[in-house]
C-alpha cells in the first residue's frame, strides 16, 4: 500500500528493512519486576518527547521482569513506533530499550540510516493511522505495519536526505520554539494582569490595607471583604427532560456548550435531573475546581449533577467573577478549600466555597477593571493570533519539506548545497 509516492520512486516493504518486534508488560503486582535498569518504552514516553530521541523512559523494568514477560531488547538507533493511543508516534532510541504492548521496536537492517526512516515514517503516518483496526480501540497490527511500502533510495542518498532534513527542520523548530515562547510570555502577562487587577485594582496610588488573607495580601483600603456565602447562593434546579443545551466547564475555556468540544467522553442517554444553569450563573466543576475549572455561564442550559451552580446577589458583577476565576491567586485559594485524600481528587463543595472570603470593589470600580482588562486583552489577542498563524504555517512548511525530501521531489544537488 503506497501513500502518494511517485511512480518512479523505488520502495521496499517495511518487512525487508526492519526486524519488527512488539512488547509486553511484566506483572504490575510483582515489585521484583520493576525499578530495574532496563528502559521500557510506552506510548506515553513517545507523546512527551521534546525531540525525536528517547534517552530514558518514565518506567524501567528489572532483569527478572524482562525475562518474565519475554520482551525483546532493541539496540541504540532502533526506531520505536506506537501501535495505539495514538497510532504512529515515532522516535529513535538513544538507549537500548524494551517496550510495552503499545509499541513496536524496529531494528534496522543492512546499515540503513535510521534518521531517514524516522522522517519517512513521519510522512507515512496518515497511512499508518488508517491501517488501525478494532472495535473498542484502534490498533495497528504487525502484519499491516510490515506491509507498508517505504521509500528506498540508496544509502548515500539516505544520509544526504537525513542530513538535509536535520538542518532544515532544526531551523524551523527553533523558529517555532521562539514563537511558542512568545505565546507563553503573553499568557503569563495576561494572567498576571488579571490577578493584579482583581486583587489590587488598577489605581496604583490607591492606599492599601491588610486583608488578613494570604491569597489576597494587601487590598485597596476602600474595598470590602465578604464571605462567599453572603455573595452567592446555590441554584439547585433540575431539568425535567434533559433536552436543554448541555454545558461543560474546563480550566481553559470556562463554561461552554458541550457541542463545541471535540471530546469522546461517555455521555448519559438520559439527562433528566441535570442541573439547570442560566446566563451569569457561576458554575464550578466540583472535581476539577481546584485547577480552575469554573466560570460564569454565557448560556442557558444544563450541567452535570456533579457540578455546583451559584447565583450572585449582585454585589459582584459576572464579568468580574469571570476574571476572578481566571486569576491564579483565586484558583490557589479554591485549591486550599477543596477537600479530599488525594491532591488529584480534591472536591470543592458549597459549604467550603461559602467559607472563602472575597474582596468586593464598588460596582463602578469593577466595571473599570473589566474594561481595563478587556482593552489589554484585545491588544494581546491580535498578537497571539498572528503568532499562532505563523506557527501553523511553519509546521505546515516542515511537513511539506519532509514529504518532498523523502519522496525525491527535491534534487539531490539542492540538498547537498
Amino acid at each position: 500500500m503506497i501513500l502518494e509516492l511517485p511512480a518512479t520512486l523505488e520502495t521496499r516493504r517495511l518487512r525487508f528493512l526492519f526486524d519488527t518486534k512488539s512488547g509486553a508488560t511484566p506483572a504490575s503486582s510483582n515489585d521484583d519486576f520493576w525499578n530495574g535498569d532496563i528502559n521500557w518504552v510506552t506510548p506515553e514516553d513517545l507523546g512527551k518527547l521534546q525531540d525525536r530521541y528517547i534517552r530514558g523512559t518514565r518506567r524501567r523494568i528489572s532483569d527478572e521482569g524482562y525475562r518474565n514477560c519475554g520482551v525483546s531488547l532493541a539496540p541504540v538507533d532502533s526506531l520505536v513506533l506506537s501501535k495505539r493511543a495514538p497510532i504512529g508516534q515515532v522516535a529513535i532510541l538513544k538507549v537500548a530499550a524494551a517496550c510495552n504492548q503499545g509499541c513496536f521496536l524496529l531494528t534496522t537492517q543492512n546499515g540503513i540510516d535510521e534518521r531517514f526512516y524516522y522522517y519517512a515514517l513521519l510522512f507515512l503516518r496518515p497511512l499508518i493511522e488508517i491501517l488501525g483496526r478494532g472495535s473498542t480501540f484502534m490498533e495497528l497490527s504487525a502484519d499491516d505495519l510490515r506491509s507498508v511500502h517505504l521509500p528506498f533510495p540508496d544509502k548515500s542518498s539516505q544520509h544526504l536526505i537525513a542530513d538535509y532534513l536535520d538542518r532544515e527542520t532544526a531551523r524551523i523548530d527553533a523558529l517555532v520554539a521562539e514563537k511558542e515562547h512568545m505565546l507563553a510570555l503573553l499568557e503569563e502577562k495576561r494572567t498576571a494582569l488579571i490577578s493584579q487587577a482583581v486583587t489590587k485594582g488598577i489605581i496604583p496610588e490607591a492606599p492599601l490595607k491588610p486583608s488578613g488573607l494570604d491569597w489576597l495580601g494587601d487590598i485597596p483600603a476602600h474595598w470590602d471583604l465578604e464571605r462567599a456565602k453572603v455573595l452567592f447562593s446555590v441554584r439547585d434546579q433540575r431539568s425535567k427532560t434533559g433536552e436543554e443545551e448541555l454545558l461543560t466547564v474546563s480550566h481553559i475555556t470556562g463554561v461552554t456548550a458541550r457541542s463545541e468540544k471535540d471530546v469522546n467522553m461517555f455521555l448519559a442517554d438520559d439527562k433528566a435531573g441535570y442541573k439547570l444553569c442560566y446566563p451569569d450563573d457561576l458554575v464550578i466543576n466540583t472535581l476539577w475546581g481546584w485547577m480552575g475549572a469554573m466560570g460564569i455561564s454565557p448560556l442557558e442550559g444544563i450541567v452535570s449533577p456533579d457540578y455546583h451552580v451559584y447565583t450572585s446577589n449582585g454585589q459582584l458583577l459576572p464579568e468580574f467573577v469571570e476574571l476572578l476565576c481566571r486569576s491564579k491567586p483565586f484558583i490557589a485559594e479554591v485549591n486550599r478549600w477543596s477537600k479530599g485524600v488525594w491532591s488529584s481528587r480534591l472536591r470543592l463543595y458549597p459549604e467550603n466555597f461559602f467559607e472563602m472570603r472575597l474582596a468586593v470593589p464598588s460596582e463602578n470600580e469593577q466595571r473599570e477593571i473589566i474594561e481595563f482588562v478587556a482593552k489589554n486583552q484585545n491588544k494581546a489577542k491580535e498578537l497571539t493570533m498572528a503568532l499562532q498563524q505563523s506557527i501553523a504555517l511553519a509546521k505546515e512548511r516542515r511537513t511539506a519539506l519532509i514529504t518532498a525530501a523523502v519522496t525525491g521531489q527535491i534534487p539531490v544537488e539542492e540538498m547537498a548545497a
